[in-house]
């Protein structure tokens, strides 16, 4: 495919089995042809099945796809069409495996952890004219459209919080000259939610076994740098995931703080009790995701067209917020120890608890008082009673 022979709109197939590189590739791919027809399919079969289907002006094919492998189906399309655009990804970057490759003619082989500059180059020669930029309007709300209604049908499909973190900055923060530092990555991104909530997800995805992965930490130390890195950029691709109504920013700053006290307390009683204090400051950070996946979508409704004030934001919340927080966590396949552990900060009736339930519990309560709010009546709660921590315990915990 040439810049003369470009299509109005192209179609292209994404196969990829993980699928946070199948969102990045999609990610990547709608940053420079927003316009583009996309296919994604997570296992060769359904590639294939599409091929037979379609005529495609691009394929973004896994190697190691489950089933009918990227190789193959690069070997079957060249048996049909020797100039179609096929972009070859793999894990494997040994001299043989090029080899194996290079006679069927991939428009490129790319390894991983990608390189997302020369991806988007490589997709930008191939999709876009010379000069050409492709711009998407926002499409309007359907005649009728009510915020409750709009809410309701967004809530499975929400990509998730705003990002709080600058993730250009935080990247360009942690690279040294000798690569990605994983300890600065997570000082820089630690208080972000949509980023701890991504990472953990994509570590417990399909390529990735054993242990589940239940903070930050060890979401980092599982993926590959690279793919750490790649995914955290990637984030900043999606649409919406800078705020820009102010009223909305203020209602994320708030959520923002309260997670990040939260976490900190929690993460001081936990270290305090010798419990497991990152599990305890993870499930604190993403407590409030919900809600703050809740204000992006609220800002797709004001893009949209639709009215929003402070009172509709704040029944939005009350209404949505929780479901919008189970839904994702539920979606992306969070742990259920980790699910459980966010749980036990909302509610600790009809169960047995484990102790960092508690300490989570107590946590939250602690960061939701006001500076001139004392300690004594939280001292006396069951769940400081239960965890066997007094005034001067809280008090200690509050200061440090």
């Amino acid at each position: 495919m040439t810049a003369v022979d470009l299509p109005a709109v192209p179609r292209v197939l994404i196969a990829e089995a993980d699928p946070w590189s199948r969102d990045l590739l999609k990610q990547v791919l709608l940053n420079v042809r927003c316009d583009a027809r996309l296919d994604v399919c997570a296992d060769g079969q359904h590639a294939a099945t599409l091929l037979g289907e379609k005529n495609y002006d691009l394929i973004l094919a896994d190697w190691e796809l489950p089933g009918v492998d990227g190789l193959s189906l690069l070997r079957s399309v060249r048996q049909k069409r020797r100039s179609l655009p096929f972009i070859l990804l793999s894990s494997r970057n040994d001299s043989a495996s090029v080899r194996e490759a290079l006679p069927l003619a991939p428009t490129a082989y790319l390894t991983r952890p990608l390189n997302m500059e020369s991806l988007t180059q490589r997709l930008q020669d191939l999709l876009l004219n010379e000069g050409e930029s492709v711009y998407c309007e926002i499409p309007p709300l359907a005649p009728g459209m009510t915020l409750p209604a709009f809410l309701e049908r967004r809530r499975e499909v929400c990509d998730g919080a705003p990002l709080r973190v600058d993730v250009k900055v935080a990247v360009q923060r942690s690279l040294g000259p000798e690569g990605l530092d994983l300890k600065q990555l997570e000082d820089q991104v630690h208080s972000d939610p949509q980023i701890t909530a991504v990472l953990i997800a994509a570590a417990n995805s399909a390529g990735y076994h054993g242990t589940p992965v239940q903070t930050l930490p060890e979401a980092l130390h599982k993926l590959v740098p690279g793919q750490s890195m790649n995914l955290i950029l990637g984030l900043a691709l999606k649409h919406n995931v800078v705020l820009g109504d102010p009223g909305l920013v203020a209602y994320a700053e708030r959520h923002w703080q309260l997670s990040e006290d939260s976490a900190e307390y929690a993460r001081r009683l936990a270290r305090m009790l010798e419990l497991d204090h990152q599990r305890c400051y993870s499930a604190c950070i993403l407590h409030r995701l919900g809600d703050l996946a809740l204000l992006r979508c609220l800002e797709d409704w004001r893009q949209a067209g639709g009215a929003l004030d402070d009172e509709a934001i704040g029944e939005s919340l009350d209404t949505f917020g929780a479901a919008y927080g189970s839904a994702l966590r539920t979606r992306w396949r969070l742990p259920l120890e980790l699910r459980q552990l966010i749980a036990g900060i909302y509610s600790l009736e009809g169960g047995v608890y484990s102790r960092e339930a508690l300490v989570v519990n107590l946590a939250v309560q602690m960061a939701r008082l006001t500076e001139h709010e004392g300690l004594e009546e939280l001292a006396g709660s069951k769940t400081a009673r239960l965890l066997k921590v007094g005034l001067p315990e809280l008090s200690r915990v509050r200061k440090t």
